[in-house]
């Protein structure tokens, strides 16, 4: 069991909600983290055909059969969407706090079936693979930037010590086969799955739909629907750009980044730490890792990241990334070499300078490929090894 940063939030949030709800992607470790917080809560999981079908046909003897003066854990709960309607009704019968605890990698199953009957009766956590401050507490740290990038974040390899090229193959594998058709009815898997390629291929540049879709011989309107099932699923994610406050053409198209570089690495079959040294998106691959840490910041803190985006000018000008603290907008770069130079420091320079009476603009932070932390006048050179410090 590896210390999760969300346990703490899952404990407070127990303490005066009655139904909490952990989602995120398969293997993130959402059910070792439930049932490590709550290890007195009665456990089922709906994958299991027998309860699922139990919950399915007769929930009232289902929820009888596993009544507890702690509580109930219910693993994958999307599963049965139906099964909500009836807990509703045993939560505003009797108020017990932190009794249903809920799991889910469904986004968008999940948060349908919540809306319509446990609106106001629940709170929702998302828990992504492990983060690099997780990866520090628990000694799992790796020596160099890209074999992290490279193995990814995923618990288990870490936990069993797996190979993680066969383990991102298997894991593509059931991912298309059981959770894609179970959100979406796709009948050709095999374009789905040269559809995520497409999209891996393209990690950290603007979404292009019409390129997308051509590229992979669909229609955009199922380009966009595909896109969204891999956002609900927590395959990828995509930030949105800062286009306020500012007398200039800015994009306004999002980049697209995935949650796990293992992940990416996987579907670019990058094998090996030195393949992915000479590859031309090895810098977009460990900025899409940085991003994702970020990301990972808020949810491991019970927050949603609203306030990340990216800023870019129609004439080139950019910043990988705007963090909006304290009423001001913190620039960050990335940068994927281990030695600090002067060049590091335009993107922040040129929007230092844009900052007006309106726009308040923090000091930034560089997070690069090297192990040094620095203060510099232009901003705070920041180690990968440390991402979390830009918040402090």
């Amino acid at each position: 069991m590896f210390k999760r940063k969300l346990a703490d939030i899952l404990k407070k949030r127990a303490s005066k909600i009655p139904v909490l709800a952990v989602v995120g992607p398969r293997q993130s470790g959402k059910t070792t983290l439930v049932r490590d917080v709550f290890k007195k809560h009665a456990y089922v999981s709906l994958e299991t055909f027998e309860d699922r079908e139990l919950a399915r046909t007769d929930p009232r003897r289902f929820f009888e059969s596993l009544d507890n003066k702690h509580g109930i854990i219910i693993d994958e709960v999307q599963r049965v969407p139906e099964l909500m309607s009836y807990m509703q009704t045993l939560v505003d019968a009797e108020y017990r706090p932190g009794y249903f605890i809920l799991t889910g990698s469904q986004n968008i199953m999940l948060n349908q079936a919540i809306s319509q009957t446990l609106a106001g009766r629940i709170t929702i956590l998302t828990l992504l693979p492990l983060s690099i401050a997780e990866m520090r507490t628990n000694k799992l740290l790796p020596q160099t930037i890209e074999e992290l990038t490279w193995k990814g974040f995923y618990p288990r390899i870490y936990a069993q010590d797996l190979d993680s090229v066969s383990w991102y193959l298997d894991y593509i594998e059931t991912y298309v086969e059981r959770d894609v058709r179970q959100i979406i009815n796709i009948t050709q898997l095999s374009t789905f799955r040269r559809f995520i390629r497409l999209c891996a291929g393209r990690i950290g540049q603007l979404l292009n739909i019409a390129s997308l879709a051509t590229d992979c011989g669909i229609d955009q309107r199922t380009a966009k629907a595909w896109i969204s099932v891999l956002e609900a699923s927590y395959i990828l994610f995509l930030l949105q750009p800062y286009h306020g406050n500012f007398n200039k053409r800015l994009i306004k198209s999002p980049k697209m980044y995935f949650y796990d570089s293992g992940l990416v690495c996987s579907l670019l079959d990058i094998q090996s730490t030195a393949q992915l040294n000479d590859h031309y998106l090895r810098g977009n691959i460990i900025e899409s890792m940085i991003i994702s840490d970020i990301i990972k910041f808020y949810y491991n803190a019970g927050e949603r990241p609203h306030h990340v985006n990216f800023w870019r000018d129609q004439t080139g000008n950019e910043v990988d990334c705007i963090i909006h603290k304290d009423g001001k907008l913190v620039p960050v770069e990335i940068k994927a070499s281990k030695t600090i130079v002067s060049d590091f420091f335009k993107g922040l320079d040129f929007f230092t300078n844009l900052s007006t009476e309106k726009v308040k603009i923090g000091k930034g932070s560089i997070i690069y490929g090297g192990s040094k932390n620095q203060e510099r006048e232009q901003g705070t050179v920041v180690s990968w090894k440390d991402t979390d410090r830009i918040f402090k």
